[in-house]
């Protein structure tokens, strides 16, 4: 998920800034992004922004990501258990052996995206998992930037980038592996949901907790 999805955030006054941070009704102040959605909440208190260095997960993530393509995240979150179901747990040796005819059962598929060029990049990626040298968690992390200085964590929407150098040289390098749907700025939305980066605004309980 980008941090700039604004689908569930409640808006600002004309005129005034974006709030970066609310006030919950359970007493804690967190990212104002989640809004008052309870399994949006719930991720980004228990997901969003842990280091998650599992390949198989990665994977999932990656592709979940590049579904996300013009939707906002809580879009994809909503149908997760239905995108695991369809895709058997995103198992990658399981998913690469997916043919046509599975390409067009999905496409028939309400509870999931139904876009081709998603379904066949996620069975393609699968395929370019298999074909790597070396795990993806080690070629994915391989692009994570050092630590931030605490003093520089974000504190308006306006200090979080949509893309970085890393996100780009991340994108290239998959790209030029075989993977599909793996732009600069949706890899530095994987970069913030899986620990790669802290993006959680300053205030928030989560913050620093990854």
């Amino acid at each position: 998920m980008s941090i700039d999805d604004t689908t569930t955030t409640p808006a600002a006054p004309p005129g005034a800034p974006r709030a970066s941070i609310v006030h919950g009704d359970d007493g804690l102040d967190r990212c104002s992004w989640p809004g008052a959605d309870a399994e949006y909440r719930r991720y980004h208190d228990e997901e969003w922004g842990h280091e998650q260095r599992d390949g198989r997960a990665l994977y999932e993530k990656l592709c979940l990501e590049g579904f996300q393509a013009g939707l906002s995240w809580i879009t994809i979150l909503r149908r997760r258990p239905a995108f695991r179901e369809v895709f058997q747990g995103f198992e990658p040796e399981r998913v690469a052996a997916m043919t046509e005819d599975d390409v067009l059962r999905l496409l028939a598929d309400e509870r999931i995206i139904r876009h081709r060029g998603k379904i066949e990049a996620t069975i393609s990626n699968a395929r370019a998992v298999l074909t790597l040298d070396e795990p993806l968690e080690e070629l994915m992390w391989r692009f994570a930037p050092s630590p931030r200085p605490e003093s520089s964590r974000p504190r308006a929407w306006s200090d979080v980038p949509a893309v970085t150098p890393e996100s780009t040289a991340m994108s290239k390098e998959l790209r030029r592996r075989g993977f599909r749907f793996v732009g600069p700025t949706t890899m530095y939305a994987l970069m913030q949901a899986t620990g790669m980066v802290d993006d959680h605004f300053v205030g928030c309980f989560r913050a620093g907790t990854s």
